[in-house]
């Protein structure tokens, strides 16, 4: 019986090659594109989930600042997380992590490398995190502080085939480390990826030795903290326990609110739980849907338009003795062998287009058939779908009463037009969404590309001086000599994205309540021409002695700390006291995500190691070439590197930019699956309504005018989509947009224009099959009648 069942069913696809293949070409692409969204979808809520502890793992973070200033920092003070494991009994472990700067040359006989993301960590960062040791004992990791743990791909860097333990790694050459431990390389869903580990008792005792106690600071904000905590906590309660340790320590940080971000959610939230990409998931999931809803509406619409034409063939099954049940199965093995075709086409697709997914959404994701959670979500989505899309169909086709259908008097009640006018508003109501989507967040990444940021960072280039940075104004004094070097200054960070924060500042006229947070930055003198800065009061420093002690804060700063006449207060920060001599115009510092927040200038020529280069496109090899001589000269064999900062400043918004592509392609997919349908259905319509379309010809009607009457149904359908689609994109693109400080307007000629490109779009696919009814010769168009 199922053989007669599947050789009926192949027998109808091959009859009618047309329907037949707009239904698969629908369904494999939904198919396809739904499973690598899923598969996106899932790789990213998989972050960090591979650890045992992840349930019971917490980033201990801090919400601190008042005002404009408040925010949540992820990291925090040294002494806080070792603290919490003495004195709370819920705390049964804690890991620190701190960048590593004191080193970046890193050399084993004649290799030389440095290029290495090297941190310093505790080291329960081998026992509280699942990182594998491979060489090494896990209980003791590091054998004392001149020792480090590498991962495997550094090791084969370094050593080649030789075993790395007890090997000696010369940083900087002034300091060896022996290798004590190889882990495995880190997994591609951990927020944690480094590529050598040194112990954090080293980084204390280096800045002991600076006459800094890092473990009984808490003034410093440098260090990651992580908690293994016990199962079932009571984090707030926990929360409320560590802030009353640092209060202890600092009474005078009132401010302070301590919260606890499980690891599980490290990726896609914030500490407080709003988002941080979990927002770009939920999207994806409800595009994933989309399409496959879209390729479900298009398979219904097309089986239950079609159903008049089958009408006969399906009384005649009844007449001679087949069942209701009968013909329901019958249906539903049409449609399971369609979509088994459709499947077999989709995992063919997702081979060949998994390799340009990876690249446009930066993932490494694998299509492994031997893996049991792809068959899943191939299941659940080819399961769903199904369902969806086949037991209406089924129902209707099975419901048919032979002498009505035999005789032709049913025309009026099969497929219910209703029905499928509802599923056609539907899936364009979905496309038109998504063409807004499209151009809203088209519109906001290009507005943070093109946005005056305060500052002029085009042709600049950034080169990290290293042992060049006591020579700095004799490589100054030579690159300005270079064609193409057009001007030369210092920082002591990234002007693109600043990194350092500090809550140790004081100023006349301060509110003990208040507890200002403020991004600190060392310039040079010239730092203000150089970016075209613009000064609003006051003058920027001279480059003499006493611009050590003052300072020049941005807009922000002045207007968080309520001064209307700034220029000549006293102003304190980090024990350096002073006064203000000048005040910035605010610029951007930092993501457009976040509002410009309160930034201070000061003087500190020891602490400039970052050179900046203003060049133009054309001489840039040029101003490269000379920066990479004048490098060389005072850091020898260290490997010359540089950026461009607008390539640093794009990278902020990699995330977004890719996110962005992806969003377009997928309402792309989504239109040509809907354009399918709409094929389709003009192609049925064309066909039911050939004998009138004869007729018209022969009384005189032009094709245009066929071509119109044939259109106006659907485009009517469009409009109504236009209509339902128009609040509900604003509402989605509103809230999306709240996530960014800085933000477009949506204006009304957004929905303008994504209307006019659905009636576009649906008329010129409606045209195509109306100018090809419209053009068949009457006559036999009334003799196929």
């Amino acid at each position: 019986m199922i053989k007669n069942y599947i050789k009926t069913a192949w027998r109808n696809l091959l009859k009618n090659k047309f329907y037949s293949l707009i239904n698969i070409a629908g369904l494999t692409a939904g198919l396809a594109i739904g499973i690598l969204i899923l598969l996106w979808v899932q790789d990213e809520l998989s972050f960090n989930s591979f650890h045992k502890n992840t349930p019971d793992i917490y980033r201990l973070e801090l919400f601190g600042g008042t005002g404009a200033s408040r925010q949540i920092f992820t990291v925090g003070v040294a002494p806080i997380g070792p603290l919490a494991k003495q004195q709370l009994p819920d705390v049964l472990d804690q890991v620190r992590i701190t960048g590593n700067y004191d080193y970046s040359l890193y050399k084993y006989q004649d290799k030389v490398f440095g290029d290495e993301n090297a941190v310093y960590a505790d080291p329960s960062f081998f026992s509280v995190f699942d990182f594998h040791l491979v060489k090494g004992d896990p209980a003791k990791p590091f054998s004392d502080d001149n020792s480090v743990v590498i991962t495997k791909s550094t090791a084969e860097k370094c050593f080649g085939l030789l075993n790395p333990i007890g090997k000696v790694i010369r940083a900087d050459n002034k300091a060896n480390f022996t290798v004590s431990g190889v882990i495995d390389d880190f997994p591609k869903n951990s927020d944690l990826n480094f590529d050598m580990i040194m112990p954090m008792s080293l980084h204390m005792k280096m800045m002991l030795a600076q006459k800094n106690d890092m473990t009984n600071n808490f003034n410093f904000f440098n260090y990651e903290t992580f908690l293994l905590l016990k199962p079932g906590s009571d984090l707030k309660s926990l929360a409320t326990k560590i802030r009353q340790i640092h209060l202890n320590h600092k009474a005078d940080d009132t401010d302070a609110e301590y919260l606890l971000l499980p690891l599980s959610k490290m990726h896609l939230y914030n500490a407080d739980m709003s988002d941080n990409g979990i927002s770009t998931i939920r999207i994806f999931i409800i595009i994933a849907i989309l399409i496959l809803v879209i390729a479900c509406i298009n398979y219904v619409n097309l089986s239950t338009a079609r159903s008049m034409l089958r009408s006969k063939e399906i009384s005649m099954r009844k007449i001679v003795g087949a069942g209701k049940a009968q013909l329901f199965i019958q249906f539903i093995v049409e449609t399971a062998l369609l979509f088994s075709l459709a499947t077999f086409l989709a995992i063919g697709l997702i081979y060949l287009l998994m390799p340009l997914f990876n690249q446009v959404a930066s993932k490494q994701l694998v299509f492994n058939p031997g893996d049991y959670h792809i068959w899943l979500v191939i299941l659940v989505a080819v399961a769903g779908t199904l369902a969806a899309s086949s037991i209406y169909p089924a129902l209707l086709l099975s419901s048919f009463e032979p002498l009505k259908a035999l005789k032709g008097k049913i025309s009026a009640g099969i497929g219910d037009v209703l029905f499928r006018k509802i599923l056609v508003v539907t899936q364009f109501t979905f496309s038109i969404i998504l063409i807004i989507g499209t151009i809203i967040i088209t519109g906001q990444l290009n507005y943070m590309r093109s946005k005056n940021l305060g500052y002029d960072k085009s042709d600049v280039i950034s080169v990290w001086m290293r042992d060049m940075a006591p020579h700095y104004e004799a490589a100054k004094a030579e690159l300005l000599k270079q064609p193409g070097v057009l001007a030369v200054t210092r920082t002591n960070q990234n002007i693109v994205r600043f990194q350092g924060f500090t809550g140790d500042v004081q100023w006349d006229g301060k509110d003990p309540k208040d507890n200002l947070m403020v991004h600190p930055i060392v310039v040079d003198k010239d730092v203000i021409s150089f970016f075209k800065m613009k000064m609003v009061a006051g003058t920027m420093f001279t480059g003499a002695k006493t611009d050590t002690a003052r300072f020049v804060l941005n807009q922000a700063a002045i207007k968080e700390m309520g001064m209307k006449d700034a220029i000549g207060k006293r102003f304190k920060m980090e024990g350096i006291e002073g006064q203000i001599i000048g005040v910035v115009k605010d610029f951007h510092y930092a993501s457009m995500k976040e509002k410009i927040a309160p930034a201070v200038f000061w003087y500190k020529p020891e602490y400039l190691n970052k050179m900046y280069i203003k060049t133009t496109r054309r001489d840039a090899p040029k101003a490269l070439a000379a920066a990479e001589k004048a490098f060389k000269q005072y850091n020898g064999e260290y490997p010359f590197g540089y950026a461009f900062l607008d390539d640093i400043f794009n990278n902020i918004y990699q995330g977004e930019q890719r996110q962005g592509t992806l969003f377009t392609y997928f309402a792309g997919i989504a239109i040509f699956i809907s354009c399918l349908g709409l094929l389709g259905l003009a192609a049925y319509t064309a066909q039911v309504r050939t004998r009138e379309i004869g007729v018209r010809k022969v009384l005189g009607a032009s094709v245009g005018r066929i071509v119109g009457l044939l259109a106006q149904d659907f485009i009517k359908l469009v409009f109504i989509a236009i209509v339902i689609a128009t609040p509900l994109a604003w509402f989605a693109m509103h809230k999306w947009l709240e996530a960014y400080a800085y933000r477009i307007n949506i204006g009304w000629w957004v929905f303008a224009l994504a209307g006019l490109m659905a009636v576009v779009i649906a008329f010129a696919t409606i045209s195509f099959q109306s100018i090809k009814a419209a053009l068949m010769n009457p006559v036999k168009s009334l003799r196929s009648e």
